[in-house]
């Protein structure tokens, strides 16, 4: 789906900035227009991801995690694979070569669980562009591998100790600093939110994902996926993959969202939360009555994040995409099964998914096909799990 003139998926998106922001954001949507219209901007995002990042990332059936359940076929679109281990260098390479089109001389980020930072540094040392990155003070702690390679990748780290200290912080001091630096400074958003176009810029770099598990599913197996699986935060694994299968409705959609310790400690902005705004875009969001934003709770670093992509929101009041969570015990009894039984360490933003494909593995049969985004690898989770 393309957003509107506005930037709204139905009623979800558009822009609620400060006016010091408008110019910038109408700059980004022109030269986004302008580059996704021009077959060399694309050619060389498709030969970057090829060359550098090892695209197209591979799929791979899962032989013993969900044998005792079910016989269904569970098929891991392998993001984990990528250089830097996430889906993120997806969206920041294309980011990248966009500011540099822009003539911007330097990258800012915002991350969580450090793998859009270590993205981001990727992508600015590889470009020859300084990169600053900011940070929740307790996500440095919790996430210390990340920050340090980061910091050897060249980028500067700047702890936040506002508020949660976690990723909304961080995005709130992100913007702040962006309205400083307009002129020179290409803010990298890590996720499908914000203000427009940055949902809809997002989505497209990440599309890659649905488009090759679409071609791959269809090549293997000779069929679509029933069920297509992916962990929800801000959201753009999951645009990623869901792209591909959109206009398939025969394929049902899962979004898992954080539900932490339960009530009140979750990060379920789509099971919990309700309609407002929250940096930049109308959404579904954990607030108070009074429009508040809440603290939020997740094991899992990227997932700890009080809203969500705007398009989530329209999937989920279309109906065309189902939104559920998964505990922090459920991903971590995930984590480490799914390491046991399959060799591979997922990240525990990715555990979320697969916990909740094992518990859907279980309600289908072997004419089914059940297909989850492991959208990273878990090496910076070792210390959390």
């Amino acid at each position: 789906m393309t957003p509107d003139a506005r930037g709204y998926f139905g009623s979800f998106g558009g822009r609620f900035v400060p006016e010091v922001l408008i110019a910038a954001l109408d700059e980004l949507e022109k030269a986004t227009a302008a580059a996704f219209a021009d077959a060399a901007f694309w050619n060389e995002y498709h030969a970057v991801l090829r060359d550098f990042v090892g695209r197209p990332s591979p799929i791979y059936q899962s032989e013993r995690y969900t044998a005792a359940v079910s016989a269904v076929p569970l098929v891991l679109k392998r993001e984990d694979t990528n250089h830097t281990g996430a889906h993120k260098i997806n969206n920041t390479v294309g980011q990248g070569l966009l500011a540099r089109r822009m003539g911007k001389s330097r990258l800012l980020a915002e991350t969580g669980a450090g793998q859009h930072g270590v993205a981001t540094a990727t992508v600015g040392a590889k470009l020859g562009l300084p990169v600053d990155v900011y940070m929740g003070a307790r996500d440095v702690e919790r996430q210390a591998l990340n920050v340090h390679v980061m910091r050897l990748l060249g980028a500067q780290v700047h702890a936040v100790s506002s508020g949660t200290q976690t990723l909304k912080d961080a995005t709130n001091e992100a913007f702040r600093v962006w309205a400083e630096r307009i002129e020179d400074t290409f803010y990298v958003i890590g996720s499908v939110v914000g203000a427009h176009p940055y949902p809809y810029l997002v989505r497209e770099l990440q599309k890659v994902i649905g488009v090759e598990a679409r071609r791959q599913v269809l090549e293997r197996y000779g069929r679509l996926p029933s069920d297509v699986v992916a962990c929800v935060g801000g959201g753009s694994n999951a645009i990623g993959i869901f792209a591909g299968f959109l206009d398939d409705p025969e394929v049902s959609l899962w979004g898992v969202e954080a539900g932490g310790e339960g009530a009140g400690k979750n990060a379920a902005s789509l099971g919990a939360g309700s309609v407002g705004v929250l940096h930049g875009s109308r959404s579904y969001l954990l607030q108070s009555e009074d429009g508040q934003v809440l603290p939020t709770h997740s094991i899992g670093a990227g997932l700890d994040y009080p809203g969500v992509g705007p398009e989530h929101a329209y999937l989920k009041e279309s109906g065309r995409a189902r939104y559920v969570s998964v505990t922090d015990a459920q991903a971590i009894d995930a984590f480490h099964e799914f390491a046991r039984s399959e060799g591979i360490v997922p990240a525990l933003e990715s555990a979320h998914a697969i916990a909740f494909a094992r518990i859907l593995a279980a309600e289908r049969g072997a004419h089914d096909l059940i297909l989850v985004n492991l959208s990273g690898r878990g090496d910076k989770d070792l210390g959390a799990s």
